[in-house]
């Protein structure tokens, strides 16, 4: 009976996502992105690191789509390439959070006491700092790079989920089906994996999405500023860093304007699917 009453509220929670119109729109840019990224670069060879020096700074032609940077290399290639770089770092720092954050959370909620005072203490540390110049600084002693940028987003991003999983796992606990679980001697480990993880991670669903757009904007930010993505490697950030640059921005509008529109698509697109998990999860919300 319960099988059938967990499978009715996961197909009840599908046909509400999937008639949320914004969330599947989004689903759908998000799924064409990357099979863009993937399969693009073999289909077409791609390069984004050759110079055509009969072309510096060209407008978009037939030979450039998307026209060329400063010293010759096609806008197209690096798009596509830097696409994969900011969703990758999108992806891995999200997940990394995640892996650090919501074992951490369950502890402090489920056991208390001392670990509960310590978790929520660090946390509450971490969040007191200036995030972006956190980051900043950890980059610069680990070194710019793609892993590098990834690694901070990762660890500092975990007190997010910590905080989340640990106020829903004090709700759950209180339960009377975990109360009735404990009585009869149940593990702790069972307690946590039947009961209490899979009436606490709805919310980490929702918070999956928005981390993973912050991820992106903080990436692409940290290379806007010399010190994420470093050159010649391509990223949206990096490639809009050229956008300081007055001529740049007001002249040659092709070389700056694909990325800044790629970055606001995808951050729009992963905030929509946000929205309509959301949606989808709350039974009083009918879409």
């Amino acid at each position: 009976m319960k099988k059938k009453e967990n499978e009715s509220y996961l197909s009840e929670v599908i046909s509400k996502l999937t008639e949320h119109k914004m969330a599947m729109a989004g689903l759908f840019v998000l799924v064409l992105e990357v099979i863009l990224v993937v399969l693009l670069p073999y289909i077409l060879h791609l390069n984004p690191y050759d110079s055509d020096y009969t072309a510096f700074a060209q407008a978009p032609s037939k030979a450039h789509i998307l026209g060329t940077d400063a010293i010759g290399r096609d806008i197209l290639s690096r798009l596509i390439y830097g696409g994969r770089t900011s969703l990758l770092v999108g992806l891995l720092s999200t997940l990394i959070s995640c892996l650090i954050g919501v074992p951490l959370g369950l502890i402090a909620g489920y056991f208390r006491g001392k670990a509960e005072v310590a978790i929520m203490r660090v946390a509450d540390i971490f969040m007191s700092f200036p995030s972006i110049v956190l980051i900043l600084v950890l980059v610069s002693v680990l070194g710019p790079s793609v892993w590098s940028v990834t690694i901070v987003i990762g660890v500092l991003g975990w007190t997010q989920f910590a905080r989340l999983i640990y106020a829903n796992v004090l709700s759950v606990s209180e339960k009377e089906y975990v109360e009735s679980a404990r009585a009869i001697g149940t593990s702790n480990f069972k307690i946590i994996t039947k009961y209490i993880m899979p009436n606490s991670f709805a919310p980490i669903l929702i918070a999956i999405t928005f981390q993973m757009a912050s991820a992106i904007l903080t990436e692409s930010s940290l290379s806007f500023l010399g010190m994420g993505v470093q050159p010649p490697g391509a990223s949206w950030g990096n490639m809009l860093y050229d956008a300081q640059s007055i001529t740049v921005l007001s002249q040659r509008l092709w070389m700056w304007m694909p990325p800044g529109i790629a970055l606001l698509i995808t951050v729009l697109s992963i905030n929509f699917l946000g929205d309509g998990i959301r949606d989808a999860l709350d039974p009083k919300i009918k879409v």
